[in-house]
Order: structure tokens, then sequence, then C-alpha cells
């Protein structure tokens, strides 16, 4: 199946050797075509996007999100941004065009402009669990949006191990609710509840139900009788355009064998902050691209003082997606729904047992998690590594003496 966009390729072929229905191709098809602004100059030329600007000052006037002042003496104010977002309905048209106006925070000191916040964002794991159930217990996936995004609110309930993460359970009836900001994922076994439940939320918020979940967080989530196949491909493909590499040769690893990034005769860049911006996006593929997690995590050590290097290895891991900006995770709709941990990583090029014990704490928390939407998990987790040392450690206490 191919798609044409005056922005991309005139035939750009996808989901090689991949069967999808015909709704679902049409859907990744409408998505995969369509571009959202970088800025507020390129938002300015679309009458389309002035609308839903104007739209979102009109709610924060409406909301009194602000309230007019004078600056105090010596003060600077924190400057602001508007985000850009499309909404699609599940045939993957365009539903509404969304702007958001946003303050700069990451300009803001702590201990100096702030002591506190707060950003309702789920966990990559919690999105992952919430997915995995549902695709097992054959629960519908409902996505919600909330038309304005408030600066603050006040929570009157705390989920136990994910502030984003809701459950209600009562009369033989469960449900789960996601909150990624402004965008909600609602699951569960009671249709009806889940309709009291999206009523409740457009009273109080005035919300915009956008069908069954295809499109979440830039991740494509294919559904069918074998499960849900999630990726995202369409993030991929932007980040291969905002780079020009659409017709770059791919590479065939993730990272180059031998690479050296502590060269130390590699030039400092430039323009950091666009090394960073890149490894911000390739850290945000971790949703659902583990296979170039050691790359960016590789990459992730250099960004206060990035070197040419740096950026070239970057480059490589976009090349390497090219090949196949398809990849995904596939969630099986038959599990048992048991738990295993794998660790193969050393703690800074030291002594892998402290990497066993960060996984440990990480299949703590999955444990609570679970126990939080009542699945139950045989104890105790079977955990594997192929480091022998880092096991006679475990087994051996005595053995902690002889460690760094």
């Amino acid at each position: 199946m191919t798609c044409s966009s005056p922005h991309l390729p005139n035939t750009f072929p996808f989901y090689k050797n991949t069967r999808l229905s015909d709704d679902i191709a049409e859907f990744l098809c409408n998505v995969t075509a369509t571009i959202v602004p970088r800025s507020f100059q390129e938002a300015s030329q679309d009458e389309r996007w002035v609308q839903a600007i104007e739209s979102e000052l009109q709610a924060l006037e409406n909301n009194h999100t602000w309230e007019l002042t004078t600056l105090p003496l010596g003060k600077k104010a924190i400057g602001s941004k508007w985000v850009f977002k499309l909404k699609y309905k599940s045939d993957g048209t365009i539903d509404k065009h969304k702007a958001r106006l946003v303050a700069k925070g990451f300009n803001q000191v702590h201990g100096v402009d702030y002591y506190d916040s707060f950003s309702p964002v789920a966990k990559v794991v919690t999105v992952r669990v919430f997915l995995a159930l549902a695709v097992v217990k054959g629960w519908s996936l409902t996505q919600l949006d909330i038309n304005n995004a408030f600066l603050h609110g006040y929570l009157d309930e705390d989920s136990v191990h994910d502030n984003c993460l809701f459950v209600f359970c009562q009369d033989n009836c469960f449900l789960m609710l996601l909150v990624y900001v402004d965008d909600l994922l609602i699951s569960g076994d009671s249709a009806s509840v889940i309709i009291r439940l999206k009523s409740a939320l457009n009273e109080q918020f005035t919300i915009k139900v956008l069908g069954v979940a295809k499109y979440f967080l830039g991740l494509e989530i294919i559904r069918n009788e074998s499960g849900i196949f999630l990726n995202q491909r369409k993030y991929v493909l932007d980040l291969l355009a905002n780079a020009g590499l659409l017709g770059s040769k791919p590479k065939a690893v993730p990272f180059p064998k031998g690479g050296d990034l502590l060269d130390a005769r590699s030039p400092l860049l430039q323009n950091p902050q666009e090394y960073r911006r890149l490894v911000g996006r390739l850290l945000y593929l971790g949703f659902s691209r583990p296979d170039i997690t050691y790359s960016v995590q590789q990459l992730s050590q250099f960004l206060q003082h990035p070197k040419e290097v740096h950026l070239r290895h970057a480059i490589h891991v976009l090349k390497y997606l090219k090949g196949n900006p398809s990849l995904g995770l596939h969630f099986p709709a038959h599990s048992d729904l048991s738990l295993q941990a794998y660790s193969d990583a050393d703690w800074a090029s030291c002594a892998e047992y402290r990497a066993m014990a960060s996984t440990v704490c990480e299949l703590q928390w999955i444990s609570y998690l679970l126990a939080d939407i009542q699945v139950s998990i045989s104890l105790p987790i079977p955990f594997h590594c192929d480091s022998k040392s880092a096991i006679h450690i475990t087994c051996n206490p005595v053995l902690h003496k002889r460690t760094k």
C-alpha cells in the first residue's frame, strides 16, 4: 500500500509485508500526509491554525488563567511559546486543529523561580501495561481530549503508584483511566459506566471524544484479533524529514561498531541546541523502539558539551531508523501477563550488579502497579542475567567486599 502527499515523496511505501485492513490503511495514510507547524510564523499562514490560536486565547480568558500586573523591580518575565497539535477522527481525517500557549518553564531555576511542579504525564511503562491489559481482557480503548488544559489544578485523589493512572473498582465493574497532559485513554469491562464517566468528564472539563484509540501521543495503535501493534512510524518520518534524511541510505545497526564518542579532537558544536533537541526526540521513541535504547543512552551523556562526533552518531541512529520506520512492539491478545526481567547492561562500565539492582527496583514498582490494576503475578519473578560474577555477588554477600 502507498500514499501520496505534497509534503512526502509521491509514492512512499510503508508497512511492507504487513496485513492491514482497509480502514487502518486509510487512517495511517491520512495521518502520515499531515504536517504540523513548528512555529507561530508557520501557523499564522493558515486560517485554520489562526482560528485555533484565537480559540485558545479566548478559553484562557474565560478560565481566568492569568491576571495582568506590573513586573517586580529587577525581575524578567518568563516567555511563552505556541504548541500545535492535530486531533484525528477514527478514520484518520482531521477532527481539530489545536493550539496551546505554554510558558517556557525550561528557563526557570529551581529554588529561585519555582519550588515544586507537577505535570500529568504517564510513565512509558504504565502506558504499555495499560495497553497490554486492555488487549488481553478484550476491552475497548477509547480516546478523549480535554479541550483546554489548565495551568494548574487540584486533585482530591491520588493514584497509588502512578499519579496519572486512575482505577475504579466497584460492584464487579473495573475501569482504568490514563492521563497524559490533556489526552486520556479509557478502558474497562463496563460500556455503560464508561459512558457515564465520559459524561461526567464533559460536564467538568468539556471534552472531545475521539472514538477508538488509533493515534495516541504520536503512537500508532493497530489492533486486530492477534493483539495490538504499537509503533511511531509518522514520528520517525517527521524526524527524518526535519533532518533532510528521507532519501538517505539506511544503516544496518543503530550504533557504529567501534564508534568513539570520546574523541578529544572533535570540535564542539556551534549550535548545541540542535543536538539536544534531536536526542530528546530520540528518547521519546523509547515508547516503541527499545532497539535504539543503548545508542540514545550513550548520546545522552554528552548533552552539556556536544561535539561534532556526537551529532554524527545521532545521525547514524536516524539512518538506522530509516531502514524500518514501522518497527514497533506487539502486545498479544493471548497472554498470561506473566512478568519476567532481563539485564544485560553494566553500570558506568563498572559492575553489572548495580544494573541488576536497578532492575530489581523497577520490578518492584511494576509489581505494585500491577496490583493496583488487579493483576496477580507469581512470585518470585524470574530474573535473567548472563554475568556470572554479578550472580555470585547476589548469592553470596561475602563477595561484596571484593567489588568497587
